[in-house]
């Protein structure tokens, strides 16, 4: 990645819950120099039963990212893999426990071949900017995205409706399996960026919003910035868990050659 260095952070308020059922981790991989991973996961459930299931989206990633290797493995297959591994386990859990655990995934993984790919479940969304500029983002598995793909509803009616947090696909949720949704770009270059989080944060923002924030501001500063702002207009809302995870391509700083006397002579 020589065209460009990754910038990395991650962000997360309890809100106004009892809990913290969100989870969020950046990983590296030992057998694949160079790749990146990011995840973030929604869990609910009820009080722990959440937290456990977001915790088992994030071992089950971290797992497979630890045995993953860009000389036998395929990448979109890992992402399928993990969300219904994670999945199953989290369904056993809920048998063990007599606890209905579930949790949404999004997660992203990045090459040295300046490649991202991303899978997701449920309403947690990786949004993708080049420069300020939104590009695209995930569709969420979610009733109100239903009606707007019928054409019984306009997407900006969807963001309030009241039922915009039923979901139709959930990792732990229902006997079959989840729906998972793909998604690559080729060709990343200094000033791209992704943002992945969960409905805690995206439902108070707009596209144009999280652009200008991520691209004005490192991913900690960003990461600072949305939360604080997320918490300030959901007040008294009781508003939800709030996590994300910001990754950025930025420019390689110049070299600057230095040339002292003392440097000349060891040099001759």
């Amino acid at each position: 990645m020589s065209q460009y260095k990754i910038e990395a952070g991650t962000g997360q308020h309890i809100g106004d819950r009892k809990e913290q059922q969100d989870r969020v981790a950046l990983f590296a991989a030992p057998r694949a120099p160079g790749y990146v991973m990011a995840v973030v996961a929604d869990g609910m459930g009820g009080l722990s039963g959440g937290a456990l299931a977001a915790e088992q989206v994030i071992r089950t990633a971290k797992h497979a990212f630890d045995l993953f290797s860009p000389q036998t493995d395929d990448v979109e297959k890992m992402l399928v893999a993990i969300a219904q591994e994670a999945h199953t386990v989290i369904r056993l859990t809920a048998i063990s426990s007599e606890k209905e655990p579930h949790s949404t995934i999004v997660i992203l993984v990045v090459t040295p071949e300046r490649t991202a790919f991303w899978a997701h479940v449920g309403d947690s969304r990786l949004y993708r900017f080049s420069g300020p500029n939104f590009a695209e983002r995930t569709i969420d598995h979610s009733y109100v995205e239903r009606l707007v793909k019928a054409g019984k509803m306009q997407r900006e009616e969807a963001q309030n409706h009241h039922l915009s947090n039923v979901l139709v696909s959930a990792l732990g949720a229902g006997e079959n399996p989840p729906e998972v949704t793909l998604g690559r770009y080729a060709g990343l270059r200094a000033g791209d960026a992704f943002l992945l989080c969960t409905d805690g944060l995206w439902h108070y923002f707009s596209e144009i919003e999280l652009g200008a924030a991520i691209a004005m501001n490192s991913p900690r500063q960003a990461s600072e910035m949305l939360i604080g702002k997320a918490r300030e207009r959901a007040a008294g809302s009781s508003a939800d868990n709030c996590t994300l995870a910001v990754v950025k391509f930025v420019e390689q700083p110049k070299e600057v050659k230095t040339y002292s006397a003392q440097k000349m002579r060891r040099a001759v």
